[in-house]
Parts: C-alpha cells; sequence; structure tokens
C-alpha cells in the first residue's frame, strides 16, 4: 500500500480453491469483490458505481416519479436485494457489513449525484419507509385445516414437506386455521420441473388440508423502519401479494401515499395504537 500505483483488479471472475479453476461469480460477483477487497483492506469507504443516481424509492420502470434513497442500513439493503431490487445483490454487502465499512452506491453517468450510503445503523427518526420492491412471478399457496386449531406441529408438519423437495419458501402469514406463503419458481431446480415440484407439494399438503394454488402473483415489499408501527418487531419490511396485472397500479398509489402526499411526516408525528391491527412475525398481509 505504499506504491502510490493504483491497483486495478477485475471483478467477476474467481478462482476454485481446490480445482483453481476459473469460472464467473454470477450477478453481484463485482460488487462482491470490491467489498471483500475493501474489508481486507480496513477501508473508510467502499465506493460502488451503477447507471443510476444509488438506490431508489421504486423502480423508475414501474413509476418514473422514484427519487433517490440517501441513507439505508445494511438490513434495509439485504431486504430490497432479496426482495427484488436488481442495484444490490445481497450477499455482495456481506463483507462490508462484517468490517463495518460504509458502501456508497454512485452513478457512473452522473459522478456529482450523492449516492446512497449503505451502514448497519442510520437515524431512524429521519424516514418509515426507504424503498418499494417488487417481485414478480411468484406462487402462492392458502392452506387451510381446522386440525390447527390448538394444535402444535402443524406448521413444522407443513414445513418439512417443501424442506424433504429442497424448495425455499419466500413469505409466510398465519391464521389459526391457514397458512399462506410464496414460493419463487425461478429457486426450483429446472423449469421443466417446476408444475412437477408443484403438484408434488399439492398432493402432500392435501393430506391433512384444503389447498388453493395460485399462480402469477407478485409480491410488493415496502422496506423501512416498519417496526416504529409497534405492529412488528425487529422487522424491515411489509409485504403484500397481489395479482401481477395490478403491479403498476399498485406501485404507483403506495409511492404517491409514502413519498409525495406527506403520509410519513404524519405518521411520524403520530401516536400508534399498541392494540391496532396485528401482523404475523414475517410481516406479512396478503391481498388477493
Amino acid at each position: 500500500m505504499d506504491d502510490p500505483a493504483i491497483p486495478i483488479v477485475t471483478g467477476f471472475l474467481g478462482k476454485g480453491c481446490k480445482s483453481c479453476a476459473v469460472t464467473t461469480l454470477g450477478r453481484g460477483g463485482s460488487d462482491l469483490t470490491a467489498t471483500t477487497i475493501g474489508k481486507a483492506l480496513g477501508l473508510r469507504e467502499i465506493q460502488v458505481w451503477k447507471d443510476v443516481d444509488g438506490v431508489l424509492t421504486c423502480d423508475p420502470n414501474i413509476y418514473a416519479n422514484a427519487i433517490p434513497v440517501p441513507y439505508l442500513t445494511f438490513d434495509e439493503a439485504a431486504e430490497l436485494a432479496y426482495f427484488g431490487a436488481q442495484v444490490l445483490h445481497p450477499q455482495s454487502m456481506r463483507p462490508a457489513r462484517d468490517g463495518d465499512i460504509p458502501v456508497r452506491v454512485k452513478n457512473s453517468y452522473n459522478r456529482h449525484a450523492p449516492g446512497t450510503v449503505i451502514t448497519k445503523s442510520r437515524d431512524m427518526s429521519k424516514s418509515i419507509l426507504t424503498s418499494i420492491v417488487l417481485k414478480s412471478n411468484v406462487t402462492m399457496l392458502d392452506i387451510v385445516s381446522t386440525r390447527m386449531l390448538g394444535q402444535y406441529g402443524f406448521l413444522a408438519k407443513v414445513f418439512s414437506i417443501f424442506e424433504d423437495l429442497g424448495i425455499s419458501v419466500d413469505v409466510v402469514a398465519t391464521s389459526e386455521v391457514s397458512i399462506s406463503l410464496t414460493l419463487d419458481p425461478s429457486k426450483l431446480w429446472s423449469r421443466e420441473l417446476i408444475q412437477q415440484e408443484l403438484d408434488h407439494v399439492v398432493e402432500e399438503l392435501e393430506k391433512f388440508s384444503v389447498v388453493h394454488l395460485l399462480l402469477r402473483r407478485l409480491i410488493i415489499s415496502l422496506i423501512g423502519n416498519v417496526q416504529r408501527s409497534s405492529l412488528i418487531l425487529e422487522k424491515v419490511n411489509i409485504s403484500l401479494v397481489v395479482n401481477d396485472s395490478e403491479a403498476k397500479q399498485c406501485v404507483q398509489a403506495l409511492h404517491s401515499a409514502f413519498f409525495e402526499n406527506g403520509f410519513l411526516s404524519e405518521v411520524e408525528g403520530a401516536d400508534v395504537p399498541k392494540n391496532g391491527a396485528s401482523l404475523n412475525s414475517n410481516g406479512a398481509i396478503y391481498a388477493n
């Protein structure tokens, strides 16, 4: 580091520890390279350069009124990435978070824009919500059984079916007699196996419940300091499930209400009832 030369390190490529085979790292590989090197060098800040002015309040292709988000926590950034934001990859932020190094997302085509700074914590009084993100082509399952009432082990039985098939569940909501959950078809082994796997899941679940399979749904996630609403604890997102065809209309309405019409400032100054509506521990609301 005493050498005044500026090292240029290629991202996106990696080499196997044992095989030494060179391969690509996939989406987010360059960002992961930058944060890994930044942590190893103990830098004060890591900059990630993109083609937008930082992380935005929503997808500008869905709603043109999207604006840059000045500050995010690593938790919020991870939720944004997981639920559809393409600017970041959830794994790429891990080295920076472990090293407590701020990450600044900047625009290569607008270098004077301040961008978005991602840190372990931020002033939560400044904003309840930070962004609205979408996850499309989601499959939803409604599982209804009166056997759930007062019984233990029902959830474990349901999730053991998904575990046996190697299928991960995205979002879960429960009531006294039902479970609603979403699956991401892209996480199944192959496109040819999607319907086969879903049929198998439904067949197993129908042995002890009534199952409704809903295709082509979309998850809209509101990311931010939602625990301030006193509805859920230690969570940074509220998710809603709607039809794919309603995506644009829903995002525009939510963005207009939360980011343009002063709703957030009204909520921040209001006392939230402690005995209001409740959400499940995963912070999920479902709307068919």
